[in-house]
């Protein structure tokens, strides 16, 4: 019985190493994307982009989209947008909406791993501690008083256990948080740009002409 438990215990931390890998690899790789839409560059590109739209100029919009080096959530999005009024497509405010929750789907994407990883390497690292305080009442059990030492140490191979699964997940459960701050930011964001495509460009005057024939239509009848 021993043995297994021993061998529990050496699985246990081998899990750890493998989760705390696993979190730095995401955090780096969501880090890059994320920060990609969080720069000055992303955010005078909005501010550029919406005097553009409110001016309603497409091409100058089409020349700031082509100058754009990296390729974020806003690119993507007015590249969309502008393709899709240019075809004229009825329900384009649909699609934009549509558009923004593909692109939550991207910003998304491994951040269910940092949650799975924040919300059970505690339970993993407590598994652990079970497996240590079983090995060390089995020494005392079969050692008597003589085996203290033995005890003693199983018990702090023990609670090591218990602090590696929370070392891994108290900086995994801050990191989630962090993303899912900034997504929020980035979602909040592309919400207002397709606001300004709907106001400026779907969404123009064509009420005129018909006003135009019916006050002429009243003349006539005059």
């Amino acid at each position: 019985m021993q043995e297994f438990v021993e061998i529990g215990e050496k699985i246990i931390f081998v899990v750890m190493l493998l989760a705390s890998i696993a979190a730095v690899a995401v955090f780096i790789e969501r880090f890059v994307i994320f920060h990609r839409n969080l720069t000055k560059e992303s955010s005078s590109f909005i501010d550029s982009l919406t005097v553009l739209l409110r001016h309603k100029d497409i091409k100058g919009a089409e020349k700031l989209l082509h100058s754009q080096e990296l390729e974020t959530s806003y690119t993507r999005f007015t590249y969309f947008a502008l393709e899709r009024e240019k075809e004229n497509h009825k329900g384009l405010q649909e699609l934009m909406e549509g558009k923004i929750l593909k692109e939550r789907l991207l910003l998304e994407e491994r951040l269910p791993i940092l949650n799975t990883l924040g919300n059970n390497t505690p339970f993993i690292g407590l598994l652990g501690t079970v497996l240590g305080v079983i090995n060390a009442f089995h020494g005392l059990g079969t050692l008597g008083s003589s085996g203290a030492e033995v005890v003693m140490k199983s018990i702090s191979t023990a609670l090591l256990a218990t602090a590696a699964g929370l070392a891994v997940a108290i900086p995994v459960v801050m990191a989630n948080n962090y993303f899912t701050r900034k997504m929020k930011v980035i979602l909040s964001h592309l919400e207002i740009l397709a606001k300004e495509f709907h106001a400026n460009l779907v969404t123009s005057p064509k009420t005129i002409p018909s006003h135009s024939h019916t006050t002429h239509s009243a003349h006539s009848h005059q």
